[in-house]
């Protein structure tokens, strides 16, 4: 039953990539309208509310049921919440052998985590998205076939753990929330270029790396805002020199990270997991090729703040897998500043109806598909798994030979999308080529991802009311 409970809590923690398995697409919850794909990531700057009436503890001379502790934006974070979100992390340090740093560190790291997510949130209410019970009841079913249990079973086991089964439903429909908006906002703008691929597999063939390395790393970040003057700079590095102090004093790195790291992984002891070298940042990979598991760097200067890594484990994989290969013909409905989006939207649904009424796909791309495959009737030839939009291959993974997708989303427009075939490419050529491109994938999404939750995070009203912050 201890895999029970990680799964249960490590979902509410940092299971963010678990839970997009989980979800829908975001094309399918309730339409809104396109972001366009040059669009820039910065967000609109959030309105500061008037907050001036808030009865403090002292002016209501009454006995305190909750209390604010933190303002964001138009809402609040009371103490219960607080407290409620500290006692299930502790918990969950202490069941992955996490020793705790002090309880107002800990109070405040998960504050903030509070703070981050809060204005994700709000974000995402503004955009539109949003998940609906059909679509969380969809998901908790999966969640509970991956713990092998019936759905039943899944909320005695959550009720068992002292989580209300309501209150865990709306915890996983944030953080399905949370996954849609970072597919949305960062992970479909991204792009890998063909000479971006060639020369990180010219860089690996350099080195002498036929296989990539892959680390199982862990991380303290300390950030330095962009632009910052030196005594910002000055205060950021003490930071992570303090932190660098105690490691050096003995102090188990993953409770440093807890105590010091301001990356969204500090809660789990800055665990990033396995992660092959193309998916690493040049700096941590030349400093982690100098380290024997169980080491950690001294501290790393970054564009976005200062580093520290641990290397707690190594390893080079044995062969590049089979690459999944897809056929696939496609119509797509642009989506431009001179379009009306619910008339793309209206156009693709048409579309849909009249292939499900019968009429052949591939004519139908030809007199309607926008862009250039519509002179091979939708035809995209053959597609390498992680060669493409994320979203454009998700879709793609659920459909059998001859099936044709539901209308979808991405930053391009509006998709059908048809298999009509599969295969898998032995040539370890290809396989080198699908692992650079995913790995390049990941880290410009997560690179970007830091930065995109950092601008929102700048640009939002916070009024922080803990005693001691």
């Amino acid at each position: 039953m201890m895999y029970r409970l990680c799964a249960l809590l490590m979902l509410l923690l940092s299971c963010r990539l678990v839970l997009a398995e989980t979800s829908v697409p975001a094309s399918a919850a309730t339409p809104v309208t396109a972001t366009p794909a040059a669009a820039p990531l910065t967000p609109p700057p959030a309105d500061k509310p008037d907050v001036s009436d808030t009865p403090t503890d002292e002016e209501t001379h009454h006995p305190v049921v909750d209390r604010i502790v933190a303002v964001v934006n138009t809402h609040i974070i009371t103490q219960s919440e607080l407290d409620e979100r500290t006692a299930m992390i502790t918990s969950q340090l202490r069941r992955q052998g996490v020793q705790l740093p002090d309880q107002a560190i800990l109070v405040h790291q998960i504050l903030e985590k509070m703070i981050m997510d809060e204005v994700q949130l709000q974000y995402a209410y503004d955009a539109g998205i949003k998940v609906d019970d059909t679509q969380l009841d969809q998901a908790m079913a999966r969640l509970a076939e991956q713990n092998k249990l019936t759905l039943s079973g899944f909320k005695e086991e959550v009720e068992k753990e002292g989580l209300t089964w309501t209150k865990f439903r709306e915890e996983i429909r944030n953080e399905i929330i949370l996954s849609q908006v970072r597919e949305r906002e960062v992970e479909n703008r991204i792009f890998v270029s063909d000479n971006e691929v060639n020369e990180e597999l010219a860089k690996e063939k350099n080195q002498g790396n036929s296989t990539p390395d892959e680390y199982d790393l862990a991380h303290i970040l300390v950030t330095v805002p962009e632009n910052s003057p030196p005594s910002v700079i000055k205060e950021r590095q003490k930071k992570i020199q303090e932190a660098m102090n105690q490691l050096d004093k003995g102090m188990p790195f993953s409770q440093a990270a807890a105590a010091y790291s301001e990356s969204p992984d500090a809660l789990t002891g800055g665990d990033l997991g396995w992660r092959p070298s193309t998916r690493l940042p040049s700096l941590f990979v030349e400093a982690a090729s100098k380290l024997k598991p169980g080491e950690h760097s001294e501290i790393l200067r970054s564009p976005n703040g200062f580093h520290i890594i641990q290397v707690i484990n190594r390893r080079t994989p044995n062969a590049i897998a089979n690459v999944n290969q897809y056929h696939v013909r496609q119509i797509l409905v642009r989506i431009t500043p001179e379009t009306n989006p619910k008339d793309a939207q209206a156009k693709i649904v048409g579309l849909s109806g009249r292939i499900q009424g019968g009429e052949d796909f591939a004519k139908l791309a030809t007199l309607n598909s926008e862009d250039e495959s519509r002179n091979r009737g939708g035809d995209l030839g053959w597609i390498s798994e992680g060669s493409t939009l994320p979203q454009f291959e998700k879709v793609i993974k659920t459909l059998k030979p001859g099936e044709v997708s539901q209308p979808f989303e991405t930053p391009m427009g509006w998709h059908l999308v048809q298999l009509i075939e599969v295969r898998q490419a032995s040539d370890s050529e290809d396989g080198k080529k699908m692992a650079a491109r995913q790995g390049l994938r990941a880290r410009k999404a997560d690179e970007a991802y830091e930065e995109w939750v950092r601008q929102l995070r700048d640009q939002a009203f916070v009024d922080i009311r803990l005693d001691d912050h």
